[in-house]
């Protein structure tokens, strides 16, 4: 059994079951618990639920040594641009110490933030910025795009021993899913089939999900029968599944809200390259943002970003050649 949940309501419950269910998990940032009515502040009292100052730096560098103490700390950073300011702590210190510790200490934080807010909020506030932290070892990225996803990754990301970078689309927030009743955790590094199908691979992430689950829809009226894969976490990325799914179709899509090589779209296309090739039947077709900063134009904001339609057309070149060559 389970509940419909909005997404931005699924990470909530997450974090005050968490919470409920650990002490030592605390919650803070920025426009926080700043009155009394504030519900998780009546539930879990200022000790454990904090407004900080404007100072990103502050926030994530008194996360990590709150995590090297025993808490677990879950930082509210709100867009993930302004992470940038404090990229010291979030790659060179949390995700390091463990190791230069010789895993004598732990730093289980979540660096919680939304990111791809394409409405309208242009150049500053609209990126995707994941592309600058899924390579850093140490640190893990959880990506979700349904509510059911972004409880579940949550939750395993609260309960990491290591920091997590946990990334919602702004976008998805108002979205509406099942989400499992009880204690449902989902493990970091394993990808999902979205949509099973037999003709051709669409890989995509957060936004990109939906808009290719909507493709897929179409697609289905031409007869071509397409699976869509949502790798959910970028840093562990789970290439097994992607190159299981390859095998059985012959042919991937790449679609990525990043610009083409600011993406995770591109990671994946040299992880299929090695591991997927002789599996290929016709070339790998990236579809993502254009190496542009997102206008404000609503207009111009359609050209620069991946959808529906282009996504159709990606699937459809990538038969074509198959069909072609055969």
């Amino acid at each position: 059994m389970g509940k419909e949940m909005m997404y931005g309501e699924a990470i909530a419950t997450a974090i005050t079951e968490e919470m409920q269910r650990d002490p030592d998990v605390v919650f803070y940032g920025q426009n926080m618990g700043m009155t009394e009515r504030d519900p998780m502040l009546k539930m879990f009292g200022r000790d454990r639920i904090r407004i900080t100052p404007i100072s990103e730096t502050a926030e994530l560098g008194i996360a990590v040594g709150a995590a090297m103490t025993g808490l677990r700390p879950i930082v509210e950073l709100w867009m993930s641009e302004f992470m940038l300011v404090a990229f010291d702590q979030v790659l060179n210190e949390a995700p390091r110490l463990r190791y230069m510790s010789g895993g004598q200490v732990k730093v289980p934080v979540v660096f919680k933030a939304g990111y791809g807010f394409a409405a309208g909020w242009a150049g500053q506030h609209s990126n995707c910025l994941y592309h600058l932290v899924m390579g850093t070892p140490g640190l893990k990225v959880a990506l979700p795009s349904t509510a059911a996803d972004a409880k579940g990754l949550m939750k395993a990301a609260i309960r990491d021993d290591n920091p997590v970078v946990f990334l919602q689309h702004f976008l998805l927030t108002l979205e509406k899913g099942e989400v499992p009743d009880g204690d449902c955790v989902i493990p970091l590094g394993v990808a999902d089939a979205k949509r099973r199908g037999t003709d051709v691979t669409i890989v995509a992430t957060g936004w990109m999900v939906q808009k290719s689950l909507a493709a897929a829809a179409e697609l289905e009226k031409d007869g071509i029968d397409a699976e869509v894969i949502d790798p959910r976490t970028l840093a562990p990325l789970d290439v097994n599944t992607v190159v299981e799914s390859v095998k059985k179709t012959g042919r991937l899509v790449l679609v990525d809200q990043a610009p083409r090589h600011a993406s995770a779209a591109i990671t994946i296309a040299g992880e299929m390259a090695e591991h997927a090739f002789s599996y290929l039947k016709a070339p790998v077709r990236l579809v993502t943002a254009e190496d542009t900063p997102v206008p404000f134009s609503e207009s111009l904001e359609n050209f620069v970003l991946p959808d529906e339609n282009k996504i159709i057309q990606a699937v459809k070149s990538v038969l074509a050649k198959h069909a072609a060559a055969v």
